[in-house]
């Protein structure tokens, strides 16, 4: 209760001093009080949309959403504590990163989706060049680049620029990156190959190590879009018919296009294939069903692999994925063949893995090459929607399906939120195979270990190219010329990075619902 003493206060004491008369009377103080007053409760806004699509979005899709304590359901005792929270970060990005769990490696946030859409479908702004990063002969901090292949109808393919070619710095400051035990990079300056235009220098590899040779070639990114089936062809070794196709993205819109080159497969006779996925870091879930569908042929209906997902949904998306006859009506090219030859490295993920996984309940899977990535969860796409309803066999699903974008009829954003372009997609789910078998984030093991070398890398699709002498050799028992030599250790190439690494969203593995 207030009171106000003060005016009159005041107004006693001039009257006292002005009064000469001490038989004036002495004036007393009088309270006097306001009608009490209520207390008003504050009431916080929020301070930006975008916090709380992100927060209601992992809150329901994420995979560790039940882990992970910022995530609970029920982490706030009322809307002014949510809004507080989330006014708490001064970017989505921040909130973002705050909310994954510590076993996510691959969770992905992006202020536009035109983006992460076109990225799925092939195109991206690139220069064109493939490469890795490894160290020189020489060790220490230093960083080189290799040259695995140049995209066609890029920047690159007009330049004199070729596989196993070797770059050292870019322009003319010499590349570096410091590594933890685990091969995390701690500090480097790889950001130098982020800008649209920069010049390469180039060297060559010599007795004394990496040597600066004069070359310099300056790239230029610019938007393309690339076909993942780089290489589709067919040798002859000791009378057998060998399959090779590169595939170096599970990219759907190419879907037919693989059952083409598997048509050519298909009718010049091949009785056994090379799959190579040694740079493909995965992509479309059903793309990856369709390519060991043409594989096979004879598992039509049969279960490819079961899905994972959070307490929330899985229930209502929790399917078993089956081995698939076509695509959208169209009859699969199947070869039909028990075993295949899957060269795969440490740059192979996700749908490559889930390739590898789930083929091997039902036909002979050599892998060839070196321990995969580990990426043995999928993902989806997420935008701030929350007006899509999906309708499945059975009927709708029990509530609206909030911020997704995914195939079939979740393909457009028309109804998202006109303010913000920000889209997630965070890893919600994990595929076990036939056997059960789903948990291998330590990578996949090759059952013949090669790993690519410098100096030795031959070209690719053609004999004498180690690991396709290598995947021959166990199918023909012809030994190649490229695996009678013997490599030192420090020219094996152990990846630091790559160009599909820094590729934006390139490690993110969309998923495609069913309806």
């Amino acid at each position: 209760m207030k009171k106000f003493f003060l005016s009159l206060l005041c107004l006693g004491l001039i009257t006292m001093s002005c009064s000469n008369d001490d038989n004036d009377p002495v004036v007393e103080e009088e309270e006097i009080e306001n009608p009490e007053e209520e207390d008003i409760p504050v009431v916080i806004e929020l301070e930006n949309e975008i916090n709380d699509f992100i927060w209601s979005a992992m809150n329901s899709w994420y995979l560790w959403q039940d882990e992970v304590v910022e995530l609970s359901d029920d982490r706030f005792a009322s809307q002014n504590d949510y809004y507080e929270f989330l006014n708490g970060f001064s970017t989505p990005v921040s909130l973002f990163r705050t909310l994954e769990s510590p076993k996510d490696r691959f969770s992905a946030i992006v202020d536009d989706y035109d983006i992460l859409f076109n990225s799925f479908s092939g195109v991206f702004k690139t220069n064109g060049l493939e490469f890795v990063l490894t160290r020189p002969p020489e060790g220490g901090d230093k960083v080189v680049g290799v040259v695995r292949y140049v995209i066609n109808n890029s920047d690159a393919s007009t330049k004199n620029i070729n596989r196993g070619d070797i770059f050292y710095a870019v322009n003319g400051t010499e590349l570096f990156a410091q590594t933890d035990v685990d091969g995390n990079i701690t500090n480097s300056n790889l950001d130098l190959l982020n800008p649209d235009t920069f010049t390469l220098n180039f060297a060559d590899l010599t007795a004394e190590g990496v040597v600066p040779n004069g070359f310099n070639i300056e790239l230029v990114k610019e938007e393309i879009t690339e076909n993942p089936i780089l290489i589709s062809k067919v040798l002859e070794v000791n009378g057998t018919k060998i399959g090779y196709l590169m595939y170096n993205s599970f990219t759907s819109n190419f879907d037919e296009q693989l059952n083409t080159a598997f048509s050519d497969l298909k009718s010049a006779g091949v009785t056994e294939l090379v799959l190579d996925l040694r740079y493909n870091l995965g992509g479309s879930v059903q793309s990856a069903t369709r390519l060991s569908s043409m594989i096979t042929g004879q598992f039509d209906g049969e279960l490819f692999a079961r899905e994972q997902w959070n307490s929330k949904w899985q229930s209502v998306f929790g399917f078993e994925n089956t081995f698939v006859s076509d695509i959208d009506g169209a009859p699969l090219n199947s070869l039909g063949l028990n075993s295949v030859y899957i060269i795969a490295t440490d740059d192979s993920a996700s749908a490559s893995e889930l390739v590898i996984n789930s083929l091997t309940p039902y036909i002979d899977v050599v892998h060839i090459g070196d321990v995969t990535r580990g990426k043995n969860e999928f993902s989806v796409t997420l935008v701030d929607n929350t007006t899509q309803q999906a309708i499945f066999a059975e009927g709708e699903s029990p509530s609206p399906i909030p911020f997704i974008v995914l195939g079939g009829q979740f393909t457009t954003v028309e109804d998202s939120n006109p303010n913000h372009k920000y889209a997630l997609q965070p890893l919600v789910g994990t595929n076990v195979n036939a056997d059960g078998f789903g948990e291998f984030t330590n990578g996949l093991q090759p059952d013949f270990l090669l790993a690519e070398s410098l100096g030795n890398l031959g070209q690719l699709g053609e004999q004498g190219e180690p690991l396709l002498d290598l995947a021959i050799e166990k199918i023909t028992g012809v030994t190649g010329k490229s695996l009678l030599i013997d490599t030192p250790e420090n020219l094996k190439i152990h990846t630091i990075s790559s160009s599909n690494r820094l590729k934006p969203f390139r490690e993110v593995s969309n998923y495609d619902i069913k309806k």
